[in-house]
């Protein structure tokens, strides 16, 4: 593949800006004629010939022959080569991570699901971290000069332009980013988890055109993303979205930030699991009860899949949880006026246990009239949005549409 294109992307070309719009057109669209690529793009037909003959030199777009019509000439079919590139997508959670790898169409062509591991801040488990990646590199099926990009979501403060991480992996003063390409060979960016998984939804999960969405993000924490005017909000330093901080309470919980009183430390996976485990100390009867016994880990996917399985102790704190989200979802769809909110993350996966609380707390809590422009879905694309949207986001940051 040919690099220099990528460089002269970034340098602002504008023989290379065209044709990474023709790339991007053909990634929305998939494949056309040149006449109609013309059209669509406002460019003569010589013009695009142009560009999309350089495209083919380059290897990112094949000729797929004769359009097959009624009558009359037939025209080539142009459209992206899918095998011209691949990004790999690293999807971090509390106890374990997901790597899933596309290729230039934005297609899932191998992944790996709860490989376990548990993040921290020690230079150990960031060794255990690029182990895992680069056994999966070494793994995946495609050469890692095929690769372009790395994309790698972590919670918490991420800073993705200048590279550096503020929650976890803080190694030493350079970007995590530079650290990254250095151990896998390969060009790396960093984002936040929820808004890689609200990118994922927005561009092949549940958004069906709207271009303002909020999308929630209820695991082990509580996160948020936003898609304001059809373009991924990032705030100023790429801060955005820390939904789970918001100072709700005057409890006397002690959130992970250091602060108190977060709204994560009553509204989150974490919560579920505190709360269930008290409950098991103190005795209460469950489906879990026997392993809790026992000594066995408990996780939050088993309280979940407990709950499911109508353990009023596991369902208890769930829609306990619902009723406080729904509440200051209700404020979120006040501000910022949404036509849709996603909910997301581990939690989601409880259902209408965690749903019907929290519709009816956004129904008693909003504006009437607000509340009536927004439409509330769960995530389409499950517990695959977080590395799908590393690799999107990967694709898209490559490309420089990030």
């Amino acid at each position: 593949m040919n690099n220099k294109f990528w460089e002269e992307i970034n340098s602002g070309s504008k023989n290379a800006l065209l044709k990474r719009d023709i790339i991007c057109y053909y990634i929305n669209n998939g494949e056309n004629t040149l006449a109609d690529l013309g059209k669509e793009m406002n460019l003569s037909v010589p013009t695009v010939t142009k560009l999309v003959g350089e495209l083919i030199d380059d290897g990112y777009v094949v000729d797929f022959g004769k359009q097959e019509t009624t009558g009359g000439r037939r025209p080539n079919i142009y459209g992206l080569n899918r095998d011209s590139g691949y990004f790999v997508g690293v999807d971090i959670n509390h106890s374990c991570m997901n790597i899933g790898l596309i290729n230039f169409n934005g297609v899932m062509v191998n992944s790996v699901m709860d490989i376990p591991y548990k993040v921290d801040h020690s230079v150990e488990k960031f060794e255990e971290l690029c182990g895992v990646i680069d056994n999966f590199l070494n793994n995946c099926g495609v050469p890692r000069d095929k690769i372009l990009n790395i994309g790698i979501n972590i919670s918490g403060r991420v800073n993705t332009k200048s590279g550096h991480s503020y929650s976890f992996f803080y190694i030493d003063e350079r970007p995590l980013t530079d650290i990254f390409t250095e151990c896998f060979g390969i060009n790396t960016s960093i984002d936040n988890d929820s808004r890689a998984m609200t990118y994922a939804e927005f561009l092949n999960g549940c958004v069906q055109g709207e271009k303002n969405v909020v999308f929630i993000n209820v695991s082990w924490g509580l996160g948020m993303g936003l898609i304001i005017n059809g373009e991924l909000y990032y705030g100023k330093s790429g801060f955005s979205g820390e939904f789970g901080h918001y100072p709700a309470f005057d409890n006397e919980v002690l959130c992970h930030c250091g602060k108190k009183g977060c709204l994560e430390t009553q509204a989150s996976g974490s919560y579920v699991y505190r709360v269930f485990m008290e409950k098991m100390k103190n005795g209460d009867s469950s489906r879990l009860r026997t392993k809790f016994e026992a000594g066995d880990e408990i996780s939050l996917s088993d309280i979940i899949t407990s709950a499911l399985q109508d353990d009023i102790t596991a369902i208890e704190p769930i829609e306990e949880v619902g009723s406080t989200l729904g509440r200051s979802v209700a404020g979120l769809i006040n501000i910022f006026n949404p036509e849709l909110v996603v909910i997301g993350g581990t939690l989601a996966q409880a259902g209408d246990f965690l749903l019907l609380p929290l519709r009816s707390a956004i129904k008693k809590y909003s504006l009437n009239l607000v509340n009536s422009d927004t439409t509330l879905k769960v995530s389409k694309l499950g517990e695959k949005s977080g590395i799908l949207g590393a690799c999107l986001l990967a694709r898209s940051k490559t490309i420089g549409l990030i």
